[in-house]
This record gives structure tokens, C-alpha cells and sequence, in this order.
């Protein structure tokens, strides 16, 4: 597929609804942006990627970044799966069609991994 009918997934249901509560989710932290990695929304600060939305085996899902010694705990429920390539590094993917997404649990590992990312002297200031 190219990079324009990988874009297309995204702007039809359900995928263009979720990615529209993502972004307002993203668009209230400081200094985020989205970008496209490899076909798919991504959103960075300090330009360091913290969430992904992907569609992974034809279904859509929220690669975030969590504390490492807490992943296994993530995993325990069916609703989340290892994210391929980078969940070595702490990542997992909240699976976003199995049933009624629970947008406050979002906003807060949407938040989760922001902070983790976040660069320390950046998070300092920010907190200053």
C-alpha cells in the first residue's frame, strides 16, 4: 500500500472518529505534535514519539509507552497485546475495537507515556 491509501484508513469510521478524540486528548499537552511514522498518526514531544494510533492485523490500536516493570500487568488484560518492534522497550497497544473505548483511561495513559518521554529538564521547567 502507499503512503496515501495508508492515510485514507485513517479519515473513514471508525478510525477518523477515534483519531479525533485522540488528537483533542494530545492537543491539550504542551508542545505536542502529530506527525506520520511508516503510515500512521504519531505524536511526539520534544521529539520523542509517546503514542502511535495504528492499525495492526486490521485492527485498530493505541501504542503507548508505560513503565516497563508495569507492562506485564498490561498484558494480563486481553485488551492490551505487546506493541510489535518497540514493546521490548515498554510499549504496549490498548486494542481500540473489542468494545466502548473508556476515554478518561485514555487520557490518563495518553498522559502516562507523555510524562515518560518527556525529557527531565523539560519536565522540570514545565512543572516550575
Amino acid at each position: 500500500m502507499s503512503g496515501n491509501e495508508l492515510r485514507s484508513i485513517y479519515e473513514i469510521a471508525p478510525a477518523a472518529g477515534l483519531l479525533t478524540r485522540l488528537r483533542k486528548i494530545c492537543s491539550q499537552l504542551p508542545d505536542v505534535t502529530e506527525t506520520q511514522s511508516f503510515g500512521h498518526p504519531t505524536f511526539r514531544v520534544a521529539g520523542k514519539t509517546f503514542v502511535v494510533f495504528e492499525q495492526y492485523k486490521g485492527e485498530f490500536g493505541l501504542a503507548l509507552k508505560i513503565e516497563q516493570p508495569l507492562q506485564q500487568v498490561f498484558l494480563k488484560d486481553s485488551r492490551f497485546y505487546l506493541t510489535p518492534y518497540i514493546g521490548k522497550h515498554g510499549w504496549v497497544t490498548l486494542r481500540m475495537q473489542t468494545g466502548p473505548v473508556d476515554w478518561k483511561e485514555v487520557r490518563e495513559l495518553v498522559r502516562g507515556s507523555y510524562r515518560l518521554v518527556l525529557p527531565k529538564p523539560v519536565a522540570r521547567k514545565k512543572r516550575a
